[in-house]
């Protein structure tokens, strides 16, 4: 069973981006390279701030939606309660 990856980055210009993967050391690498999503591919560095893990797609389609829905303050405390993970190069 394979498990989803619910992460956020921060951005060099600051803003928060949100997404889902099977795979986050390699989603981390095409956002690091550029070829991951266009929003990011001009912010860069990057840096992992946040993620959580959910049992399917569907899970985590539907966290990713919520977590974007929220505010930019929902957001940051987010990740102020939570331990910073792994995979990250970058201080949060």
């Amino acid at each position: 069973m394979t498990s989803w990856h619910v992460y956020m980055l921060r951005c060099r210009d600051g803003t928060l981006y949100t997404g889902v993967t099977v795979d986050l050391e390699v989603r981390l690498d095409a956002h690091r390279r550029g070829v991951a999503a266009k929003y990011t591919r001009s912010r860069r560095p990057l840096a992992l701030v946040y993620q959580e893990f959910q049992p399917d797609r569907s899970s985590a389609l539907k966290r990713e939606a919520a977590l974007r829905r929220s505010g930019r303050k929902a957001k940051l405390a987010l990740i102020a309660e939570t331990p910073p993970p792994t995979g990250g190069t970058a201080p949060r």
